[in-house]
């Protein structure tokens, strides 16, 4: 109801408020989605500019651990490739460390050169690489840690089955490349608990290929924070390292180290990028040969921060665009409508009889154009007034007082009666009748109905045929033709009798005894159709041809006027596609076509 009230009152009959109502939603709605579609658009760039810094940080982590992996695979190579290292390490893994001091002696003396320690080798490596915090060599023959420490310290650990979990530990993670240092190793080996993750090959006899051992190299996790040294800034969220079996090896949140990762299951489902539980947007990145995978989660809250200026940034520009685009045509559009109501204060003036009033506008714009116009116009309309317009009246009133004194059909129809009555009397019958005829005909011209009729028009044209037919008496004769159903459709009075006259006074034959007229109408869709058909004298083709030019010409000429008038009329009521159409064929006869548009009397014209 309050919203219906505003706009009876102040939209309704108000078209420039309406204007600028309709202007105002499309520009709001156009700006908003404008700026819902670039909000989109720059947000989604947003985001993916941050997935992408994710994504290149898991690539320098992977990078990183997948570095120190390739290492410890290098080492394992050369000790393979190298002859002498692989025959001495093999013996060094499947004899007690006594013997294989006294092997190495043995080599020295009899190649009397200085054999290649693996001892030495390891512990060279230890050195070279700062991110090692222990390297051990596990014996699976003899059940042993050999132990290279950070520290320079090289120590023979037993870790007999009866005593001491390490060989089964050992056993188990065979086959694991990247994993979490075992707690057992870590305890017996004496590292501290802080985060680390070891690297584990299998060590075979290059001989008899007979798995003797195990390299075993644990790295110091906080190392891997340097691979980040350059994303820390832009870095969101976590990243994290997961062994195959869903070990947590490094998080930069700290939440996870030594437990298993809640949502390994579908982080193994997902192929790149997904969404994890408490709405987690994750990116991963696989190493197949080392056996880990590195992971970036970032809370959607977090992402949404990215863009969360951006989204305040939209908003002002889109108001400050709102507020501007609706009230500078606000302010044009008022004046506007200022100037338009000025000019409608003036009509009505001059609607009210004030003919001295102008329009004071001297703007070249369209409005100022209509004031123009409007001032010229009353100023040749007052002159049309004085000049012309005064002595019309005075004609008019002239021919007013001539034409009430013309015949008085009350007078006319009496005088008839009395003719008619005195040609019966005196044995004219034939006259009577067509006295009777005539007296009718006048009638139904005179008499001002509202609703004219196909059927009043046929009685008409019947009555005027009833004349000549008692006048030819067998000479001649006619029809009408017409369904019941359409004598209530509207026509226009005077259409079809001014036809019917034009055959007797041109067509008829007086000295032929088969003279003929047949009316017929149909209807045809929207389309009533009158056919007025005679076999009388027809009209040649030339005068044919002037005929239908005169029919369509602009200007009244005073010929033809019964059959221009009808023509005529129709095209001025109901437009081109009515009219009439003449057909003639000399000495044959001719055809009349009249159509009329197909109404019910009702509402019908009386013209």
């Amino acid at each position: 109801m309050f919203i219906r009230n505003i706009y009876r009152n102040y939209f309704k009959n108000n078209l420039f408020m309406k204007i600028i109502l309709f202007f105002s939603v499309i520009t709001i709605v156009t700006i908003i989605t404008f700026s819902y579609l670039m909000f989109m658009f720059m947000s989604e760039s947003a985001v993916q500019r941050q997935l992408d810094v994710q994504k290149r940080a898991i690539e320098s982590v992977s990078d990183y651990i997948g570095g120190k992996y390739d290492s410890v695979q290098s080492m394992v190579r050369d000790i393979y490739r190298d002859e002498e290292r692989a025959s001495n390490t093999s013996f060094f893994l499947e004899h007690p460390y006594q013997d294989y001091v006294n092997y190495r002696l043995d080599r020295f003396y009899m190649e009397n050169s200085s054999s290649t320690d693996t001892v030495l080798y390891f512990r060279n490596v230890v050195d070279d690489d700062p991110d090692i915090r222990s390297l051990m060599l596990y014996s699976a023959d003899l059940q042993q840690l050999y132990v290279f420490g950070s520290d320079k310290q090289f120590k023979i650990i037993p870790t007999n089955q009866a005593r001491s979990f390490v060989p089964d530990v050992m056993y188990q993670q065979e086959g694991m490349n990247v994993g979490t240092a075992n707690i057992w190793v870590r305890k017996t080996v004496g590292l501290p608990d802080t985060p680390m993750y070891s690297v584990r090959i299998p060590l075979n006899n290059k001989l008899t290929l007979r798995n003797i051992g195990q390299l075993d190299v644990y790295f110091d996790t906080a190392n891997v924070w340097g691979s980040l040294a350059m994303y820390r800034e832009e870095l969101k969220g976590s990243i994290l390292v997961l062994s195959a079996d869903g070990n947590v090896l490094f998080d930069t949140s700290g939440t996870y180290y030594g437990r298993k990762y809640p949502y390994t299951e579908q982080i193994n489902s997902m192929y790149d990028t997904g969404v994890l539980g408490n709405g987690l947007i994750a990116t991963k990145l696989t190493q197949s040969q080392g056996g880990f995978t590195v992971l970036s989660t970032v809370p959607k809250e977090e992402l949404a921060k990215t863009y969360q200026g951006l989204r305040n940034t939209i908003l002002t520009i889109s108001s400050i665009c709102i507020l501007f685009a609706i009230l500078i045509p606000a302010l044009f559009i008022s004046n506007f409508a200022k100037r338009t109501n000025g000019i409608i204060r003036f009509t009505r003036r001059v609607r009210n009889g004030d003919f001295t009033a102008r329009i004071a506008d001297v703007r070249e714009d369209e409005l100022g154009q209509i004031s123009k116009s409007f001032n010229d116009m009353l100023d040749e309309l007052n002159l049309y007034i004085d000049r012309v317009f005064k002595a019309e009246i005075k004609q008019q009133q002239t021919e007013l007082v001539a034409l009430q004194a013309r015949i008085n059909p009350h007078f006319l129809y009496n005088t008839l009666e009395v003719i008619r009555m005195r040609a019966i009397s005196q044995g004219a019958r034939d006259v009577g009748e067509m006295i009777y005829s005539l007296s009718v005909l006048f009638k139904s011209m005179v008499q001002q109905k509202k609703n004219y009729t196909l059927k009043d028009e046929l009685e008409a044209c019947r009555l005027y045929l009833e004349l000549f037919r008692i006048r030819y008496k067998d000479r001649f004769n006619y029809e009408i033709e017409v369904e019941p159903a359409l004598y209530g459709k509207a026509l226009v009075r005077l259409s079809l009798q001014p036809i019917v006259e034009n055959y007797i006074v041109h067509g008829i034959q007086t000295d032929h005894f088969d003279n003929r007229i047949t009316i017929e109408v149909r209807e045809e869709g929207d389309t009533l159709i009158a056919v007025v058909h005679d076999n009388g004298k027809g009209i040649e083709p030339d005068r044919l041809t002037e005929i239908r030019r005169e029919l369509e010409r602009e200007e009244e000429t005073g010929q033809m006027f019964g059959l221009r008038s009808v023509h005529t009329r129709l095209r001025f009521l109901y437009g081109p596609a009515y009219g009439i159409e003449i057909d003639s064929v000399p000495g044959s006869g001719t055809t009349i076509t009249v159509r009329y548009p197909n109404q019910e009397g009702m509402e019908g014209e009386d013209v």
